[in-house]
Formats: C-alpha cells, structure tokens, sequence
C-alpha cells in the first residue's frame, strides 16, 4: 500500500486524536464523582474490582495469544482476538469507572518498601494506560485499512505497551485487595 494518508485514515486520525484526549479526560471527571457523596441511593459497587482486575487479566493472556496466532499465519484469529481484547479493555474502563462513583477510594497500606514498588507499579499503569490509548486506536486502524507494514511497525510499541498496562493492572489489584473494606 500507498504511504500517502488517505482522506479515510485521515479521518480515523481525527476520531483516534479526540478519543484520546476525550477518554482520559473523561475518566479523571467521573473518578472524581460519587453519587453516594452526592446523595443519590446508590449500593457500592464493591464486587467488580476482582472482576476487573480478572479482565485486565484475561487481557493481557489475550494480547499473547494473538501475537501467537500471528506468528502462526493466523490473520483472521489474530484480528478476532484483538477484537476481544479491545471489548475486554473497554469493559474493564466501564467497570473501573463504575465502582469509583459508587465506592470511596481504597488507601494502599502497606509501609516502607513495598510502598514505593507499588506506586511505582500504580503511576507507570496510571500513566501508560493513558498513553496506550492511541497506540491501540492507530494498530487497529492501520491493520483494518490494509496498512500491514505500518501496522506492523507500530504494534512492535503497542504491545509490551498494552501488555504492561493489563499486567500491572492485575498486580495493582492484588497488591491493594488486602485493604479493600
């Protein structure tokens, strides 16, 4: 294929730069909502951070499995499996932010050194899973519009990317779980 953009990608580029911009800004609004604070008679969603966590999980087993399936030839499985694992994401988001406007905010207790690896582990999540966003739009694309070369290219970043965000996700969890209440 052509290296010159065509007015379909550039319009995929358009969506891809406003949901990066707009999904992390959202989720920094709705983090900071609590319909209990706000008086609204709601139940804390405590059950879905094992669920999300368990996500961020399966994610990250699906992100391996379809650079497998491609290294096998496997293009359609390959796709389908980043299909799953973009749902997979999404629902994961949908559930973080749902628990947090129902729930307060879990404290990490933990003292001295494992204090210091896991915010280390929760700013380099926090701030890469932002980052992610658009490597995960611009694969997807560019492997939709046939664009393999370049598809390929960038995925060589998108994946220890995304890889690195559902892992840590899950270690976050179960570094933090001792001190839900």
């Amino acid at each position: 294929m052509s290296k010159e953009i065509t007015a379909q990608e550039k319009k995929y580029n358009r969506i891809i730069v406003a949901l990066s911009i707009i999904i992390p800004l959202a989720v920094a609004a709705l983090f900071g909502v609590n319909l209990k604070r706000m008086g609204f008679d709601v139940e804390p969603l405590t059950f879905l951070p094992p669920i999300y966590a368990s996500i961020n999980g399966f994610t990250a087993v699906l992100l391996v499995a379809a650079v497998v399936a491609i290294k096998k030839g496997n293009k359609k499985l390959h796709e389908q499996i980043n299909v799953v694992a973009i749902i997979c994401s999404v629902l994961f988001l949908l559930m973080y932010i749902a628990y947090h406007m129902t729930s307060e905010s879990t404290k990490f207790g933990g003292e001295g050194a494992i204090a210091y690896v896991y915010y280390f582990i929760l700013i380099t999540h926090i701030v890469l899973s932002v980052a992610v966003i658009p490597f995960v739009l611009v694969t997807f694309v560019r492997a939709r519009l046939g664009k393999f070369p370049e598809h390929k290219k960038i995925a060589k970043i998108t994946f220890p990317l995304w890889l690195y965000v559902a892992v840590t996700g899950v270690i976050v969890y179960l570094m933090i779980s001792p001190y839900y209440s």
